[in-house]
């Protein structure tokens, strides 16, 4: 992996990156990053936690629940 240092960056600019990393629940450095992704290759990466939240709710466990029969009588 490469490393990028970017220098001359005005205050305002870091406190942006520093209040939506926080938004995000990100630390600057994976924010920045996040945004180079994004904006250069075209697409954000989902978290696990966006996957889930953006599945439609389609019912409860009960909905999922296998039916078992009653185990029958093996002779030996």
């Amino acid at each position: 992996m490469g490393q990028l240092i970017v220098r001359r960056i005005e205050e305002s600019v870091v406190k942006a990156l520093k209040r939506e990393a926080a938004r995000n629940g990100r630390s600057a450095e994976a924010e920045h990053r996040e945004i180079l992704r994004r904006h250069l290759l075209g697409g954000a990466a989902r978290s696990l936690k966006a996957h889930l939240l953006a599945m439609p709710d389609v019912g409860d466990d009960r909905t999922f629940a296998i039916r078992r029969t009653r185990a029958r009588r093996v002779s030996l």
